[in-house]
């Protein structure tokens, strides 16, 4: 028999017991718990070491949420990842884990995001144990899983996205290739100055590339130019190496 392993990722401990147990009480299924996004990052990566990999992690969609004015047990939010953000890690570290999002409402706005971050499933916190094993069997075979009510609003928010997307790769491309340089190093966090130095050119050039990236792409801050950039898919520079030309002059 083939045994399917599940990690169940919810800071909620009674409903994640709940869940595993009754999980495990299926023949084919093993399962874990998880309390919290780093925790399951841990787990994924210590079973992979061993051998026994993952196969679905369950990922609560409102991981790491806490009430206004209530702060985590250790005074601050070091460490805390959401539900969106997780689905994104475990796809990143590890490809082969099908990620399915428990949700307490639907969202479609959500939903589009946990899909595109790379989940394979949205589903009702309620819903009965036999439709969550068939998403998690489902997913197993490449299959994505949304509720029927949320698939047009769903799709919609997709559609806009992409709509969103195409229209700021079109603006980074009006950038003439030193202004996408500049814009990869403000991706990256660079100030004026650090742009300066990486680029081989005065404080004073940079400021005039940086105003015509913004005035390009119709922002009013660098913010808002990074926020564009990386929807069109802008990468930061690698800061790793120096692989910018000596193409610049000062002045």
């Amino acid at each position: 028999m083939v045994r399917i392993r599940v990690l169940v990722v919810d800071d909620h401990r009674i409903f994640a017991e709940s869940l595993a147990a009754a999980l495990a009480a299926e023949p084919d299924v093993e399962v874990a718990a998880a309390g919290s996004g780093p925790a399951a990052l841990r787990s994924l990566e210590r079973a992979a070491t061993e051998g026994r990999r993952f196969d679905v992690a369950l990922v609560d969609a409102d991981l790491g949420a806490m009430p206004p004015g209530v702060r985590a047990a250790n005074g601050a939010e070091d460490g805390v990842v959401d539900g969106i953000s997780l689905v994104a890690g475990v796809r990143t570290a590890q490809p082969h884990v099908r990620v399915v999002v428990l949700a307490e409402r639907d969202d479609p706005r959500r939903a589009a995001l946990a899909l595109q971050a790379g989940a394979c499933g949205w589903v009702a916190k309620d819903c009965s144990l036999s439709r969550l094993l068939t998403v998690v069997r489902g997913v197993l075979r490449d299959e994505t899983h949304l509720p029927p009510a949320l698939l047009t609003g769903v799709l919609r928010e997709l559609t806009a996205a992409r709509k969103h997307r195409t229209e700021s790769e079109a603006l980074v491309e009006s950038l003439t290739p030193r202004e996408r340089e500049v814009l990869r190093c403000m991706v990256a966090g660079l100030g004026r100055k650090a742009v300066a130095e990486r680029l081989f050119l005065s404080p004073h050039t940079v400021r005039t590339h940086m105003q015509n990236v913004l005035g390009k792409l119709g922002v009013h801050s660098t913010l808002a130019a990074v926020a564009l950039a990386r929807r069109a898919g802008v990468g930061p520079a690698d800061l790793a190496g120096d692989v910018v030309e000596r193409g610049g002059q000062l002045a």
